[in-house]
């Protein structure tokens, strides 16, 4: 909280509180709003009572209500817990969210936010390769892996070639 007076008025002069990732008029982040409402998707399709999942991991129902309407944050280890009982890849609550929600995360929002690219070269920080990885481990045979990978090796360009 910020500091007060003797007369117990909040301080102006004191430093701002944090915003912990809210708009500027208060309202909860779209992007937090956006999650929370895959939550609710998610659990709704396995047929999960907001109270069964509270208790699955360690919440009242109340405040699995407050993530599913974005008015309260949800971390990492939170998420984590909420994809394993969900049985989903945490990639399924950031699945279909527009430009605009995207667009308001809390690092966009801030004006003193260096933006961060990948470099333009590196192919392993591609979408396509990452998803190509996991696909290719995903083979359970390995004599059928090291097919794919013999493949792909004889239909690519020699490495001084792709260079040049």
């Amino acid at each position: 909280m910020g500091l007060k007076d003797e007369k117990g008025l909040q301080d102006k002069s004191a430093a701002p509180l944090s915003s912990r990732g809210r708009m500027p008029s208060g309202k909860p982040n779209p992007v937090d709003v956006h999650v929370g409402s895959r939550v609710r998707k998610r659990r709704t399709l396995l047929g999960m009572s907001q109270e069964k999942l509270g208790e699955a991991i360690g919440l009242t129902f109340q405040q699995v209500q407050k993530y599913e309407r974005g008015a309260n944050r949800i971390g990492a280890s939170r998420l984590w817990d909420l994809s394993r009982v969900l049985e989903c890849p945490i990639s399924l609550f950031f699945e279909e969210m527009d430009e605009s929600t995207a667009g308001s995360s809390p690092r966009n929002l801030n004006i003193e936010s260096p933006d961060i690219k990948t470099q333009e070269g590196d192919s392993m920080a591609k979408r396509e390769t990452l998803e190509l990885v996991r696909a290719y481990y995903r083979i359970k045979d390995y004599r059928v892996r090291r097919r794919i990978y013999e493949l792909a090796k004889s239909l690519s360009e020699p490495e001084e070639t792709a260079q040049g």
